[in-house]
């Protein structure tokens, strides 16, 4: 146990200390999510009237409905960005000394996962604290602080742990765009961040609803909005685990010795088939 903790702390502390000395990947997680507050929110801000409903009690101004949405960007966006990492460390040849330390190969996975969740947290956080100097202030604090804390950490690890899936998949770097525009984008605008699900069935799109209904990410954003107000957010914390366990057993299967990235480790990046 001692060992799987030295471990966890060396591989978090490798992880923080490279974001640290990577001022610009801070500032653009926190401007991108800004620049939708400051303009899209202002825009649209007489455009989507929110109107009464869970989890509100009273009519809110439209950029105070999509921060939550925002915060779950800025936690996709970073643990879309992980998986970025894990391809650039395993081309290089980290992953493969990494996983060939003397512990179980999901423990590895764990730490990098949990080292992706605590920057995407302080990421969120930073968001949160400028967001507050502009004007968009959320209920975070009060008994409703630990479901909160809960709900953000729990969207971290689900997201964190789509990335660490999306790594076994992609084999080099040059195939990572084109990868996250197909997951980013559609998981983003196909789920409750920037409107309510009532309006897309009023409007009539039932398939972006239907869509939107089953979106691992909308339940992450959900949790996250119904947890500040202290309600009920129904199925959604299930969702969330749920995905979260899944994600993480596939990659962690993708990483076995035996198959997925595990095979390439055996006979290095520039092997025979």
């Amino acid at each position: 146990m001692t060992h799987a903790l030295q471990a966890l702390r060396a591989i978090v502390l490798r992880e923080v200390m490279k974001f640290m000395r990577q001022t610009s990947r801070l500032a653009s997680a926190v401007v991108r999510p800004l620049l939708w507050l400051a303009v899209f929110a202002a825009g649209f801000r007489n455009v989507f009237g929110v109107a009464i409903n869970e989890p509100y009690d009273t009519y809110i101004p439209y950029d105070v409905y999509i921060a939550p949405g925002l915060v779950g960007m800025v936690l996709l966006f970073n643990g879309m960005q992980s998986s970025l990492a894990m391809v650039y460390d395993r081309e290089m040849g980290l992953m493969r000394l990494l996983l060939t330390a003397p512990l179980p190969r999901w423990w590895i996975l764990f730490a990098k996962l949990s080292a992706t969740a605590l920057l995407s947290l302080l990421q969120a956080a930073a968001f949160v604290a400028v967001a507050a100097l502009l004007g968009t202030t959320l209920p975070l604090w009060g008994p409703q602080t630990p479901m909160v804390l809960l709900a953000a950490v729990s969207a971290a690890l689900m997201l964190g742990a789509l990335g660490l899936l999306l790594s076994v998949h992609i084999k080099q770097l040059e195939n990572f765009a084109g990868t996250m525009n197909f997951v980013i984008f559609p998981m983003y605008f196909m789920s409750t961040a920037l409107y309510p699900l009532w309006k897309l069935e009023e409007s009539g799109a039932e398939w972006v609803w239907w869509i939107a209904r089953f979106n691992p990410f909308t339940h992450a954003v959900e949790w996250m909005r119904f947890a500040l107000y202290d309600k009920d957010p129904g199925v959604a914390p299930y969702v969330v685990l749920g995905t979260l366990a899944v994600c993480f057993a596939a990659a962690a299967w993708g990483y076995d010795p035996q198959r997925g990235f595990g095979a390439l480790t055996k006979r290095g990046p520039g092997g025979p088939p």
